[in-house]
């Protein structure tokens, strides 16, 4: 990255967008447009060819893209952990797990035929580039996601639940394209491949991160309740969390971003279990009584896990949107000097309108899922920091002569991404809200014919 980081210029610039994101962010809720879309507005024109002050190369900077993805990666994951709250034995996670098992493998599959047929990439090339575009964003698709732990709604925890899981699920195929490579030992027929890059390394984070999430909430749970202790600093605890997960998967070679999405749903879990023994209404659950102190509040016996997640999920969803705004500026200045590859032209149409719709519909054959919710899920398949994390891991570990050419067309998809699904998020989103009205009236009136009322 250039010195340009330390211009003064630099701060004022960073000053001047915090601030319209903090005093902007109600005016862009009621415009067709997210805030990415501004943000990579703001990345061009920090970039090498206008200001001049951000000034970052995919590949010679791969590392440090790499660690800051990584981090705005986790925390996003941790917030989406945190927002759902039903069970992992209830019906409502087959969708999102099918997406993000079946239909991830179906991408990532599709998206490297089509990288080694149409665009001359080596099949380990072309592997990657699947597994580099095929997860969807837990970060840039906040719009489309579970607004709170409350939120019922089939299409966001759909959403959420993929975005949480395939920024995971994505990790064995990145390996298996830099096995391909000849970069990493995928061991005899695949043999070490399947057994440690997949099964243990999926099965094995999401037990690290369910463990020492529960372990930690309960801890915690009983210093208040019994001693009133640990109250407060949240934030600590927050950071303290996703690090212990991400830093013990690691240490046992796991998928560290599965272990701190477990870790979020272990939390949310030990609250569910606690708030509904104990009445808690949804009110108190999201809000706290306003009445009470935060100690005790803290203490309580129903209400504590609630205020616990609460906390957490307070503190880490400012995170992730100081997280957002930074990657993305960067993505900004990173495009200004990142030539278009002239197949995004036919490749980003192929990805968005046939490669994820078909996908989407193989990963939810025989699920019922309502016509228009498939298509909108179909659509929603928004790429993003994700991508761009797993694009410098794979440049850091080994991609060799083909970093170049999948760097400009991951950073080009991205972009487009932003742009095409955050204008169109909100109009979608206003139609899918009036067809579930719709439809919750039409099943309404068929109960009270049903019932004779």
């Amino acid at each position: 990255m250039s010195d340009a980081l330390t211009d003064a210029r630099w701060f004022v610039l960073a000053g001047v967008v915090f601030i319209a994101v903090a005093i902007g962010g109600s005016i862009l809720r009621r415009l067709p447009v997210t805030g990415a879309v501004l943000y990579l507005v703001i990345g061009v024109v920090a970039g090498p060819l206008a200001l001049g002050l951000v000034v970052v190369d995919p590949v010679e900077d791969a590392a440090l893209l790499e660690l800051v993805t990584e981090l705005a990666v986790i925390v996003s994951l941790f917030t989406a952990g945190l927002k759902l709250r039903d069970p992992i034995s209830h019906p409502r996670w087959h969708r999102p797990v099918r997406l993000a098992f079946v239909s991830m493998a179906v991408t990532v599959g599709l998206v490297a035929a089509v990288g080694h047929l149409a665009l001359g990439l080596p099949v380990g090339a072309a592997v990657v580039l699947g597994a580099v575009i095929a997860p969807t964003d837990p970060v840039l698709a906040s719009d489309v996601q579970v607004e709170r732990p409350t939120d019922r709604d089939e299409l966001r925890f759909s959403l959420t639940g993929e975005a949480g899981f395939n920024d995971g699920s994505a990790f064995p195929f990145v390996m298996l394209g830099l096995g391909l490579l000849g970069v990493h030992e995928l061991g005899a027929m695949g043999t070490r491949w399947i057994l440690v890059d997949v099964a243990w390394g999926v099965l094995g984070g999401l037990a690290v991160g369910a463990v020492l999430g529960t372990l930690v909430a309960r801890l915690v749970l009983y210093l208040r309740r019994t001693y009133r202790e640990a109250v407060g600093r949240d934030e600590f605890l927050c950071l303290g969390l996703i690090g212990l997960s991400y830093g013990a998967a690691l240490l046992v070679g796991t998928y560290a971003f599965l272990a701190v999405f477990a870790a979020a749903l272990a939390v949310r879990r030990i609250e569910r279990d606690a708030t509904t023994a104990g009445g808690l209404a949804e009110e108190l659950l999201e809000r706290g009584d306003p009445a009470a102190e935060p100690i005790e509040q803290a203490a309580d016996e129903a209400g504590g896990p609630a205020y616990m997640a609460r906390e957490l999920l307070g503190f880490n969803e400012r995170l992730e949107r100081i997280g957002e705004v930074a990657i993305v500026v960067v993505i900004g200045a990173m495009l200004a000097s990142t030539p278009v590859p002239p197949e995004v032209v036919w490749f980003a149409p192929l990805l968005f309108l046939v490669i994820r719709p078909a996908a989407v519909v193989i990963g939810l054959l025989g699920s019922r899922t309502l016509g228009p919710m498939v298509a909108l899920i179909g659509w929603f398949g928004i790429r993003g920091i994700g991508s761009l994390y797993y694009l410098a891991f794979a440049i850091v570990h080994g991609l060799g002569d083909s970093a170049e050419r999948l760097a400009s067309l991951t950073l080009w998809i991205i972009a487009i991404s932003i742009v095409v699904h955050g204008i169109s998020v909100t109009p979608l989103m206003t139609r899918y809200e009036a067809w579930r009205e719709t439809l919750r009236n039409r099943r309404s009136r068929r109960r009270r014919v049903a019932t004779g009322g």
